[in-house]
């Protein structure tokens, strides 16, 4: 009777081994794909040279906006927006009494000081003169008269030095255009008050160069070793379809920008008519070459996710995942770069299903 109660509860653990053993045969069969469902390439340096479309903007080659360097109030204001304006050109006219007092000074005290050197330097002339009757002229006399001429020969230099200086001073009354160019901004009236102590002024007036521009474009890091100065780009703009223009890359930045991870290249532009204006968006084509570092690989053999792109590695036929980045594309074809060397094989059709290292019959 005991055999026959506990006969059933033996059982158990048998058919629960049986079930085990054909569950882990399944696994192994789904862990190994067929040989007739990959198609496996060996990789091999190569390149591709294609043509990469960018947004830019043109902007003035140069531009300023105009601040006075002393405080004063707007006397003249000869220019307005809009007008065209030549280097040297008086812009704005400021008055500032006080300036002109103190300019007047120091032209006062030089003319004093060189009238004193001057009466010095004939006094000790005289005495040279003099001296040279045997004892008519002491020593001491004559060394004393060259020490005063000496001395006012230097407060002569130190008061020209200090009336040149409020010359200069005096000069900041008048702003002159620095280049020729076009006034796109005004912000000042006759009667305003302006000056560097002025907290969250506005500059008095824009100045920008109109007759030659600057197409600026952030190129991605991807491209940025692929772009150099020279090399030609087309770009046109949405104010006038239909039409390309061709340029020459001038000069490149040299450094990535950080926030941004990529690197500004300049074009620039002859605008002698003024056809483009400062601000205008641009879509430029940039020629790339490549890299001789990349592997060209379908684009069917990388897989990507949320959070990576991969290539499965087929060596010894044992499926690996292997990071990658892309390039260059073309067709259906891309550049990869990665963990990965020449001579590896990998699949040329892979997906989410197959396994990191999972057998490949």
């Amino acid at each position: 009777m005991k055999y026959r109660t506990f006969g059933p509860l033996l059982l158990v653990p048998v058919l629960l081994i049986s079930a085990c053993h054909e569950n882990n045969e399944k696994d192994k069969v789904r862990k190994v794909m067929p040989k007739s469902e990959i198609s496996i390439m060996k990789l091999s340096n190569g390149s591709i040279s294609s043509s990469v479309q960018l947004p830019g903007v043109m902007q003035p080659f140069e531009f300023v906006p105009l601040f006075p360097r002393v405080n004063g109030f707007v006397k003249k204001v000869l220019a307005d927006r809009g007008s065209s304006v030549t280097a040297g050109q008086v812009l704005v006219v400021l008055d500032a009494p006080e300036i002109e007092e103190q300019a007047a000074a120091a032209r006062l005290k030089y003319a004093q000081a060189r009238s004193g050197f001057l009466t010095s330097k004939d006094h000790f002339l005289r005495l040279v003169e003099t001296s040279a009757t045997p004892g008519a002229v002491s020593a001491f006399d004559l060394s004393s008269a060259k020490d005063k001429m000496d001395a006012d020969s230097a407060m002569v230099a130190g008061e020209y030095a200090a009336y040149m200086a409020q010359q200069t001073i005096r000069g900041y009354l008048t702003v002159s255009a620095p280049f020729a160019g076009i006034i796109t901004e005004r912000n000042v009236h006759p009667g305003a008050l302006v000056g560097p102590s002025i907290r969250d002024a506005k500059p008095m007036l824009v100045l920008q160069q109109m007759s030659k521009l600057r197409l600026t474009v952030d190129v991605p890091e991807q491209y940025a070793p692929q772009v150099n100065d020279g090399d030609s780009v087309h770009y046109w703009v949405n104010s006038m379809p239909g039409q390309v223009f061709a340029g020459t890359i001038s000069r490149s930045s040299q450094s990535l920008n950080n926030n941004y991870r990529s690197e500004t290249i300049e074009v620039d532009i002859a605008n002698a008519r003024e056809v483009f204006k400062p601000g205008m968006y641009a879509e430029v084509v940039l020629r790339v070459k490549g890299s001789q570092n990349a592997f060209v690989v379908p684009k069917k053999a990388v897989v990507t996710s949320t959070e990576r792109k991969y290539v499965i590695l087929a060596n010894d036929r044992i499926a690996h995942w292997c990071n990658v980045s892309e390039g260059n594309e073309k067709g259906d074809s891309v550049e990869v770069f990665g963990d990965i060397k020449k001579g590896d094989e990998i699949l040329t059709s892979a997906n989410h299903e197959v396994r990191d290292g999972q057998v490949l019959r």
